[in-house]
């Protein structure tokens, strides 16, 4: 107990948890040290290391993009230049106006390029890492890199550069230090690695000391070449055309029982008694309003921070591709930052990052999500700019270009990574051609997206009849009703839209598996799903608290607790009903050593076959229920997923009080509406299960899933 710290951030009374805290920990004795550990500040000597590497080192494996990681050594974090270093690391790699993005990104070298300053108890590192874009040399990019360090060690920073990146981090510090959770794990990191839980204070106002002479001689310092450790990694071959094949569903390794599930009511009695939340009948409700053109706004003042969170949802999501090309759903939103009638990427960039604000769309396959955030004096900037993009996107050649050969990257990773093409290619194969879950753009799909296909998605899927926007922070109501009218009120197309059918899907007749090859591959995995319900469904709290028995929670499912821990069969184990506006599917994901596959595959159906023979124990069900019901208010406490959960539930076709009357419909389940959702939902002999990883090809047939 004497090496460790307890923070607690949150509403509670201060003397009654001292009490608390007392009481629980206070008996324990504290433990003499097993070593002597002499804290003396390192020397600078002390940072070079006689036996680094003086060449890249090299390694060639399977894989499916050259990658570039250097690692330079730094101070303790006590040391002054760490914030300095801080601010050399904004200059570097934050935003769009980042020396970079300009040199490594933005001419197509390198699809990603990040760092970070890893300073700890004792001396750290200085991390930058970079994922090429195909075809291009290793050797050449990390000369651009190098070249990129060498520019700032030989010349000063601009001012506004040094302004920008102070801003940035003073605003990111802000912004992640919003939920409780975050201001505890500031509080106790503070307290751990420098003795001193208000060490965040005196590191902001080192910050805004920084001068750009400090941050010329920071790099001077400690990112010399010749002090780096760098390695390369280059894949040495990538099949687009992965076979896939079926294997017999019937493998079964052993004949085993599952062990009876663990009693909640047994475990208690080791616990400390608590009281169990109820329903929360107090949670603000979000105002809404809707504007002439269909456009839906809602908003949550909260004061608690001086920080603004916008989510917004636009039906032009990935599913959309059925009408058009593979891929535009995407490339559209990757580019809409990429320039209006008025301002050029650059310029929408440098506004908001000279502010420390952020704006990001991503294509997902029910909608384009997008996400800002400002402090809350940069709110009318925000929203000006979203405004701008919305109604004024040009999609110039060259912002097209760069968005293509990223996202043209990342599908050369995707289909290179165990758990993304496994699940692709769960989704493809159980859902037909038609359905808006099955489309995926491939190399060939985004190749042959043209400037036209993308401005005609645009014209006729961004549109205000179409687009919901959501907000969360400190800001007066009246005042941003009148922000929203006066940008988006001119908001208005006529364009004619192509309708999107989602066919009926039907379950799969029998049990069938499918075995994705990647050689070179540690891990297996594995996922078993079919078709399941979407969100409006009248089962759906029924489905959450069932799931959260089986599989909500690796460490105390029934799906942990069995195959994880009793078995010992997997890393992690869980489930979950992919519920949207149109039903996905049943999943449960498992990542394995490829010689525990087929036994913890064959464990979990019959885990699930016992489910529905057996049911659930009444105890089962008011510890699950108890957990998501305790957890919500938890989770509300974080800006973020108000925001998100307010925004969804207006999307799926819920009133705003579904943010408070949620606990209260969990509550309210019952045991004969878990039994039904078993019969239902719970199918373990008519699962598609696919697994990814390494092993050996099997014989392409063709599956007799149906489709419709």
């Amino acid at each position: 107990p004497d090496n460790a710290v307890l923070t607690v951030t949150g509403d509670f009374e201060p003397a009654a948890l001292q009490s608390i805290i007392e009481q629980t920990f206070g008996a324990i004795a504290a433990q003499p040290p097993s070593t002597s550990v002499e804290n003396l500040p390192p020397s600078q000597e002390s940072l070079v290391l006689s036996d680094r590497p003086t060449t890249p080192i090299h390694l060639q494996q399977s894989g499916s993009a050259s990658l570039i990681e250097s690692v330079y050594p730094i101070p303790d974090v006590q040391h002054p230049d760490v914030p300095v270093l801080d601010v050399l690391d904004a200059v570097l790699s934050v935003g769009r106006n980042s020396r970079f993005f300009q040199t490594l990104i933005e001419p197509g070298l390198a699809s990603q390029v990040s760092s970070y300053s890893a300073a700890l108890m004792e001396p750290g590192w200085y991390n930058i890492s970079a994922t090429l874009i195909p075809e291009q040399a290793l050797a050449d990019v990390d000369r651009v890199l190098l070249k990129t360090i060498e520019d700032i060690q030989q010349t000063l920073i601009s001012d506004e550069e040094l302004e920008r990146a102070k801003q940035q981090l003073m605003a990111h510090f802000i912004m992640s230090n919003r939920e409780i959770d975050s201001q505890a794990s500031q509080l106790a990191y503070s307290e751990i690695v420098t003795g001193d839980y208000r060490y965040s204070d005196r590191y902001l106002t080192q910050i805004q000391q920084v001068s750009a002479a400090d941050v010329q001689r920071v790099a001077l310092t400690y990112l010399k070449a010749e002090q780096r450790t760098v390695g390369y990694f280059e894949p040495t071959q990538f099949d687009e055309d992965t076979e896939i094949g079926n294997i017999s569903a019937q493998q079964t390794v052993e004949n085993f029982t599952p062990s009876e599930p663990v009693d909640p009511a047994e475990v208690a009695q080791y616990l400390p008694s608590f009281s169990t939340a109820k329903g929360s009948t107090t949670q603000a409700l979000p105002q809404t309003f809707t504007l002439a053109n269909g456009l839906q706004f809602l908003m949550l003042s909260d004061s608690s921070s001086p920080t603004v969170t916008l989510n917004g949802n636009i039906q032009a999501g990935n599913g959309l591709d059925l009408l058009t090309k593979p891929g535009v759903a995407s490339l559209t939103a990757e580019t809409i930052m990429g320039g209006t009638q008025t301002h050029d990427a650059l310029a929408l960039a440098k506004r908001l990052e000279d502010r420390g604000a952020g704006l990001d769309f991503s294509a997902f396959r029910e909608g384009v999500e997008l996400e800002g955030h400002a402090l809350a004096m940069d709110l009318p900037l925000l929203l000006q700019t979203l405004a701008e993009v919305l109604q004024q996107a040009v999609f110039p050649e060259s912002e097209l270009e760069l968005s293509r050969k990223q996202i043209i990257s990342s599908l050369h990773m995707e289909l290179d990574d165990p758990a993304r093409l496994g699940r692709r290619t769960l989704q493809q194969k159980l859902y037909a051609p038609d359905h808006p879950f099955h489309v995926f753009p491939t190399i060939e799909t985004m190749q042959a997206i043209t400037q036209a296909d993308v401005l005609a998605f645009y014209q006729q899927r961004y549109v205000p009849k179409h687009t919901v926007l959501a907000l969360v922070g400190d800001f007066e109501i009246n005042k941003v009703q009148a922000l929203i009218q006066t940008y988006f009120g001119d908001w208005d197309t006529h364009s004619v839209e192509s309708t999107l059918v989602t066919p009926t899907v039907a379950l799969p007749t029998t049990t069938h598996r499918i075995q994705v090859p990647l050689p070179g591959k540690s891990q297996s995995i594995t996922y078993m799903g079919y078709p399941g319900i979407e969100r409006r469904d009248r089962r759906y709290h029924a489905a959450m608290v069932l799931n959260q028995i089986l599989g909500g929670d690796t460490l105390s499912s029934r799906l942990g607790t069995e195959i994880r821990d009793r078995q010992g069969l997997t890393y992690g184990i869980y489930s979950y009903f992919a519920a949207g506006q149109i039903a996905g599917p049943f999943v449960i994901e498992m990542q394995t050593a490829p010689e525990d596959t087929e036994q913890a595959i064959n464990s979990t159906l019959k885990l699930l076959q016992n489910l529905r023979h057996s049911g659930i124990s009444q105890a089962e069900l008011s510890a699950a229920k108890r957990s998501i019901t305790n957890s919500y208010p938890v989770e509300l406490a974080n800006p973020d997923a108000v925001v998100h959960r307010m925004l969804m539930n207006a999307v799926d076709g819920y009133g705003t009080e579904e943010i408070r009357d949620f606990p209260s419909k969990i509550e309210a389940v019952t045991m004969e509406q878990i039994d039904q959702v078993i019969q239902d939902l719970i199918l373990p002999d008519q699962m598609l299960i696919v697994t990814a990883g390494p092993g050996g090809l099997a014989i392409l047939q063709s599956l007799s899933v149906p489709h419709r």
